[in-house]
């Protein structure tokens, strides 16, 4: 799935923060509800305007965020 066809952002919308297009549903508004357990079908229930490929799509969003984000870890001062 290329996500990009349905995640937009826009400075005038959600203070640009990604969206599912045509809407201002945020991507983190989704995971988050995903991450509280929520399924699928109680989204879509709950926010009609979304589609089932709309909630992979900011999964497909979030995991590729994730994958691009690069971590540098930070060795402790002696002094601390």
């Amino acid at each position: 799935m290329n996500w990009k066809d349905r995640i937009e952002t826009n400075p005038d919308v959600l203070s640009g923060k990604p969206v599912v297009a045509g809407t201002r549903i945020a991507v983190e508004l989704v995971v988050e509800l995903l991450a509280e357990d929520w399924t699928p079908d109680e989204i879509l229930d709950q926010y009609p305007a979304l589609s089932r490929p709309d909630i992979q799509a900011c999964l497909h969003y979030a995991h590729e965020r994730l994958q691009s984000e690069r971590v540098y870890p930070v060795k402790p001062s002696p002094n601390r």
